[in-house]
């Protein structure tokens, strides 16, 4: 379970030396692309960069890289194994992101990294990943309502967890698109701790520079995707500036090219699978703000005049189902929900019944085919590739059943080869 707090970690740590310095990311929506920006652009500097994001996608050490590549499996349990030694020795009794959150920061001063790119778990004031006390420079993405039951049921609540990965002297890149209740409370930890003045990134691309404004021109991004990206810009630039010599902003643009965020907006083949030769979209939208962000780009992208969306979807326990999918769903759409499986490492988070999903459909007029699959996510595919007959398929509502259909092409590939091979 979640437990808040940052005394274990520091019992965890307190012996543990941390030569590296960090980007620290916090928000609702958005941080982990930031991340995956940051990263990208401080290794194609020639940087040597670690990123630890949450939740894993596929195994539960695809969390952590180094140098922009995932970090080997035997090295992680090595490292974890001593960490969780470590806590039963102390009798710490540190939770599982806790000692994750150890793991990650071990292996980042064993492979010698400079600077780390870290992902809040949840809030930031009170999160594990806090115990980061001289950051190159912190970035607050946008800011919505989730994990009420922990951070509070306002935004203003909300925004007061997130504020605290705010540091003193430290510069904090903002995105400004977020509603002014939230600015004002960024505004005020920033002045409280002494930190810079906030760096604002609003929605005006004409007043970057020259080299970031032709990128964003030449690119192919929804309006989200530019304004994450430019975050994580600022940021890098900010962090470069520690650097010596720092890299120039065309080498940091070059890295962002190269960026993979998997599982956000990302189009997949499930011929191996399913036989469906059309392309499907996945995207790890799990709250009202992403569903509404997915929801825009499948009607400006996806979409194709008078035909249904077929969803598979899918939700964990405690989500505002409603809110989520009145952004998604149209009345003609076909809809199978499914239930995602166990959660590695995460045995606290369960997935919602397929029938909570339906019941939600049926409330907003969902017409078209309403499907169960349970808990067979194999199952889900082949039911939406049978309804959808060609058209379009998205797959969302969890990043943990993204997870799942990932896994299981995965699994799939690997078996063609070892077939291929016998």
């Amino acid at each position: 379970m979640i437990q808040p707090g940052l005394a274990r970690i520091h019992r965890l740590l307190e012996h543990s030396h941390v030569p590296w310095r960090a980007v620290h990311v916090a928000g609702t929506n958005g941080k982990g692309s930031v991340c995956a920006y940051v990263s990208a652009m401080l290794h194609a500097a020639n940087i040597k960069v670690g990123r630890f994001t949450s939740p894993h996608l596929i195994d539960r050490w695809d969390c952590i890289t180094i140098e922009e590549k995932v970090i080997d499996e035997s090295k992680f349990r090595k490292v974890e194994h001593a960490v969780k030694l470590r806590d039963s020795a102390a009798h710490i009794e540190a939770s599982e992101f806790e000692l994750l959150t150890a793991t990650a920061f071990e292996l980042f001063t064993q492979e010698k990294i400079q600077v780390g790119v870290v992902e809040v778990g949840v809030g930031g004031r009170q999160d594990a990943t806090n115990i980061i006390h001289n950051p190159l420079a912190t970035v607050i993405t946008k800011i919505g309502k989730d994990h009420q039951s922990l951070l509070g049921t306002t935004i203003e609540d909300i925004a007061s967890h997130k504020a605290g990965i705010i540091k003193p002297g430290v510069a904090c890149v903002v995105d400004a698109t977020n509603q002014g209740s939230v600015l004002q409370v960024l505004e005020a930890t920033a002045q409280h701790v002494g930190a810079k003045p906030l760096h604002r990134i609003t929605n005006h691309v004409h007043e970057e520079s020259t080299d970031l404004q032709k990128y964003l021109a030449d690119s192919d991004l929804e309006s989200h995707q530019m304004l994450n990206l430019r975050l994580g810009y600022h940021a890098a630039m900010i962090a470069a500036q520690h650097i010596d010599p720092p890299p120039g902003s065309l080498a940091l643009l070059e890295g962002a090219r190269r960026a993979c965020w998997p599982g956000r907006l990302q189009t997949l083949d499930l011929r191996e699978l399913t036989g469906r030769k059309e392309p499907v979209v996945v995207d790890g939208a799990h709250n009202a703000q992403s569903a509404a962000v997915l929801g825009s780009y499948v009607n400006k992208r996806v979409r194709t005049e008078s035909r249904p969306v077929t969803w598979i979807v899918g939700a964990s326990i405690g989500k505002e189902l409603q809110e989520l999918f009145s952004s998604l769903f149209q009345f003609q759409d076909n809809i199978v929900a499914v239930e995602f499986g166990p959660v590695d490492g995460m045995p606290w988070v369960s997935p919602v019944s397929s029938a909570s999903i339906l019941k939600v459909a049926r409330s907003l007029a969902v017409k078209g085919s309403l499907q169960y699959a349970g808990q067979d996510v194999f199952r889900a595919l082949q039911l939406a590739t049978e309804t959808a007959a060609g058209d379009p398929i998205v797959i969302g509502g969890s990043l943990y059943l993204v997870s799942d259909v990932l896994r299981l092409l995965r699994d799939s590939e690997c078996a063609k080869v070892s077939s291929s091979s016998a």
